[in-house]
């Protein structure tokens, strides 16, 4: 070993025991040397080359797709509040789309939630701008540990670990003539050397100067190089990058393909020449990520032109619009949507084409007989649900709900040809108490018919009365204080009246004795409740005394109106009915005979247990003093007449 100054020494080495070199040698490992630190220096200030990527805008073939679910991604409200839901990444359900249409002049709101919107397959891949937020040095594209076949170059830190005959502790930056400099060894030439060999190409070096000793050799910070993101994205440019970035991170830093961008023809260009081809679909739905390739400085990431693309709607894991290579079927396009899910009906999908959209259309395939049909830009498949899919009442089992004096009370699944009777047996028959007369029997499909023609009836109503309000005319104070206070009685009942619900009851006409129910044929949701048998009449309205009442054998509704004190002063006799313990109605008025008539047919008229017998008030009363005064008007003017006509005659 040359021997070297003092002073040059001290800088170089410190020797152990009695001072000569005969002893460790620790090498000189001050912290970073001047190149690591200005490659620290270069590495912060490219670190500050973040840039924000911009809202994705969506092509003319999603806003179309879109449309047919009735989201405008062309309205300023949806824009803005997709954009405020692009700023809240952690809660995006936090902001609904709300959407007011007018049809047949009611307004109806309808909630739009973001992940409602059907995006491109791999729109979601590109969107982490949290990760350009984290600079560069091995954070950007995250770290990992670097490959065998990873070759060494200018700006990579090398930290090399020795000990024996020799204690080094050190961290080299490659300079620009490729080497590192190790004091006491000099300097060992690493760029281009495999990332494998560098511990043995470290060694070797070390091994010139001294004996007995083992040396360990990693990389550090890594340097960043420059490649180029062309063509159909985003943010088109040049990106600086981790040496260990791949395909993938750069795209990510790019914001990945534009709308108008493919994620299935992307090259990677190296020295004017293609070296690779990348589709994205490869790792989204397959998790294949061999085709990623590590990029080198001056690489250049071209994304081509979107190729043909087919909208996937219904009941599919993942309604999304994907993008075709030559030659795939249906059945390939199901497959990138994520397959059917739990519900979908498996015999049939609806293609709607945009080419035949002059003729018929959409028209319907058979599955899986026609699932290597072939699929053409633009189409929209419809995957539909077994749930909404409707078959013929005949086929379809129903879930009847059975309630009151019955053996075992409860839901029942029936037979399509299921009748009431057979729903009693499935609930155990009717109990001795059983009042088969007065059942209760309500069914859905009935309720929404109900509800149809009240809600039609009920805006009749308002429209009438609004026409009403219009038209009168106040020639004093009192009258338009009397017509002020009659439009808000009419605005309060219209609010009471909308807020009454049909209950969907249909009346069975049976037999007061009846044993049992009609052999009707059930649906699914029908709902029966059959009541014990009472023993009182219920009497209410304008009577002197009302409430219900103990019914004796033979007692008609006349006398159970006497046990109420029958009816006031101010009472519409002529108006009074009795609701039936099964639905039905029979009215005073049914047997008046005209206009003057005043008979009915309730002095007669049997009750039965469950009766209810409603009187009603009079509303349009008038007192003597009034019709008195009325009375007085017509006989003074009939008077002027007959004077009129006296005094012409004369």
């Amino acid at each position: 070993m040359a021997q070297t100054s003092g002073s040059a020494l001290s800088s170089m080495y410190e020797t152990a025991g009695d001072g000569t070199s005969s002893g460790t040698v620790r090498l000189n490992s001050s912290g970073r040397s001047t190149q690591d630190q200005s490659a620290q220096s270069t590495a912060t200030q490219t670190g500050k080359d973040v840039r924000k990527r911009d809202r994705y805008v969506p092509g003319e073939f999603e806003i179309y797709v879109n449309k047919l679910l009735g989201i405008d991604l062309k309205d300023p409200e949806v824009i803005d509040q997709l954009k405020r839901a692009d700023l809240d990444q952690d809660n995006p359900n936090l902001y609904l789309l709300r959407q007011q249409q007018q049809q047949s002049g009611v307004v109806t709101t309808k909630v739009i939630s973001p992940e409602m919107v059907i995006r491109r397959l791999g729109y979601d891949l590109m969107l982490d701008d949290s990760q350009q937020q984290r600079g560069l040095n091995g954070d950007a594209d995250g770290p990992r540990m670097a490959p065998a076949d990873y070759l060494i170059g200018i700006g990579d830190e090398i930290q090399v670990t020795a000990w024996g005959s020799v204690d080094a502790d050190m961290r080299l930056t490659v300079d620009r003539s490729g080497r590192i400099t190790i004091p006491r060894v000099g300097p060992v030439l690493v760029a281009g050397v495999r990332y494998g060999d560098l511990n043995e190409v470290v060694r070797n070096r070390f091994g010139q100067v001294f004996k007995n000793f083992q040396v360990s050799t990693s990389l550090g910070k890594l340097r960043s190089i420059r490649i180029y993101v062309t063509g159909f994205t985003a943010k088109p440019g040049a990106y600086t990058v981790s040496s260990l970035a791949t395909i993938v991170n750069a795209l990510v830093r790019a914001g990945g393909p534009s709308a108008a961008g493919s994620f299935r023809q992307i090259e990677l260009r190296r020295n004017g020449r293609t070296v690779a081809t990348f589709d994205a679909y490869d790792l989204l739905l397959k998790g294949d990520k061999s085709s990623d390739r590590a990029l080198q400085a001056e690489d250049v990431i071209h994304i081509g032109a979107v190729g043909p693309q087919v909208a996937v709607l219904g009941s599919v894991n993942k309604p999304s619009i994907v993008e075709l290579k030559p030659g795939e079927t249906v059945d390939d396009v199901l497959a990138m949507a994520g397959g059917v899910n739990a519900v979908a009906d498996r015999t049939r999908v609806s293609v709607e084409r945009l080419s035949e959209r002059t003729d018929k259309r959409v028209v319907e395939l058979a599955l899986p007989a026609q699932a290597k049909a072939s699929v053409v830009n633009g189409d929209v498949l419809r995957v539909f649900s077994s749930v909404n899919t409707a078959i013929p009442q005949y086929k379809q089992y129903k879930r009847v709900t059975v309630e009151g004096e019955v053996a075992k009370p409860g839901e029942y699944v029936l037979p399509p040809t299921a009748t009431l009777p057979d729903a009693i047996q499935a609930a155990g028959g009717l109990t001795p108490q059983a009042y088969v007369f007065g059942t209760d029997f309500s069914r859905e499909s009935v309720r929404l018919a109900q509800q149809e023609n009240y809600d039609r009836a009920l805006r009749d109503m308002e429209t009438e009365l609004t026409k009403y309000a219009t038209t009168q005319r106040a020639t004093s104070a009192d009258e338009a204080t009397a017509n002020a206070q009659r439009a808000a009685s009419t605005e309060r009942l219209v609010n009471r009246l909308r807020a009454v619900r049909p209950t969907g009851r249909v009346v069975l006409q049976l037999e007061t004795n009846a044993k049992q129910l009609p052999a009707l044929t059930v649906e699914d949701g029908d709902r029966l409740l059959i009541p014990n048998r009472p023993m009182t009449v219920g009497v209410f309205g304008s009577v002197f005394n009302g409430g219900s009442f103990l019914l004796n054998d033979g007692a008609s509704v006349d006398d159970i109106l006497k046990l109420a004190g029958g009816p006031t002063r101010g009472a519409d006799s002529s108006g009074t009915f009795v609701i039936r313990a099964n639905g039905t109605v029979v009215s005073a008025k049914q047997s008046s005979s005209g206009w003057l008539g005043f008979g009915s047919n309730l002095t007669g008229l049997q009750a039965l247990p469950g009766d209810t017998v409603f009187v009603p008030e009079e509303m349009n009363k008038t007192t003597f003093i009034q019709e008195a005064k009325d009375w007085t008007q017509i006989l003074y003017q009939f008077g002027l007449g007959a004077a009129a006509l006296k005094t012409i005659k004369n």
